[in-house]
């Protein structure tokens, strides 16, 4: 359903580092994993000349975020330590930012240590995908670096979290756990703060597509929202695919998270995300003239 309601804005403006990110319309998060094991492009992005090319390509094509994990948290993945994350993470950030300096970074960790490092290199959004559970320390860093925060749920850990997960109601559920996170953000002085579902993060196939259904329901958090659909296991494990080609199931499914919201698309693939936007913004105007 398009139509938006009064009681929440649909309109945010985030402050990255003095960079303003508008959010009055949908906008593409292009995802950079310096990883050798993520699940889907684990190893392709090691090489520095490889790593300039890709964050240029996805620039080129529209991203508004680049998105920088040098840790995977897929489920089951090894545990690297903080020392490793930072000797992945830092050279390779401090490099993007010399050669893109309009961009904006965020970093995709969970430990404040390797959070308070990026941002000092930077970085300008902190994206933890454990909401503050694997490091107390986050929330109280991210308040003292004055700087955007990615909420996201999961259950369990990378370990668990796809072993039997039970929520009596998910959605309900994760309302809950982001209103108490969001209070306690607050609290730490951190005031721009986007909320992430965490798909597939501790989920079955079933309350994947259960929080898709309802994401507007996200909406009274007035936070903006994020989907992190992209080529995912809720894709793979209905249509019986993999990874590699999964690019059409999730054109699909980001299409729904537009309609029902979503104000960032986190993905591998940005032009297919931006194409989704720019069809989605055509229908809404429509829409709203009907």
């Amino acid at each position: 359903m398009i139509t938006q309601s009064t009681l929440f804005r649909s309109e945010f403006i985030v402050n990255c580092n003095g960079k303003l990110l508008d959010l009055s319309h949908p906008v593409v998060m292009g995802i950079l994993n310096i990883t050798p094991d993520s699940f889907f492009d684990g190893g392709k992005f090691t090489e520095e000349k490889l790593i300039i090319s890709r964050v240029k390509q996805m620039l080129e094509e529209g991203a508004s975020i680049i998105d920088i994990g040098a840790v995977s948290t897929r489920p089951g993945a090894k545990e690297v330590s903080e020392k490793k994350e930072m000797e992945r993470l830092l050279p390779v950030l401090k490099t993007l930012v010399k050669k893109f300096p309009e961009a904006i970074f965020s970093v995709d960790t969970y430990r404040s240590t390797v959070a308070r490092k990026a941002i000092e290199a930077g970085a300008a959004i902190v994206n933890d995908i454990s909401g503050g559970s694997f490091d107390k320390k986050m929330f109280a860093t991210v308040g003292e670096l004055k700087v955007p925060y990615l909420l996201m749920h999961l259950q369990g850990t990378s370990g668990t979290m796809q072993k039997n997960p039970f929520y009596k109601n998910v959605v309900k559920e994760l309302i809950d756990f982001f209103q108490k996170k969001i209070a306690e953000l607050k609290n730490c002085g951190v005031h721009d703060i986007i909320i992430d579902p965490g798909f597939g993060f501790g989920k079955t196939v079933e309350h994947n597509f259960e929080i898709l259904r309802k994401l507007s329901l996200f909406k009274m958090l007035d936070c903006p929202v994020m989907a992190g659909i992209s080529r995912k296991s809720m894709i793979n494990k209905v249509l019986k695919t993999s990874p590699g080609k999964a690019l059409n199931g999730t054109t699909v499914l980001n299409t729904m998270a537009l309609m029902n919201g979503a104000q960032i698309l986190r993905v591998h693939d940005v032009n297919e995300a931006k194409e989704a936007i720019e069809l989605f913004k055509m229908y809404s105007k429509q829409e709203l003239k009907s």
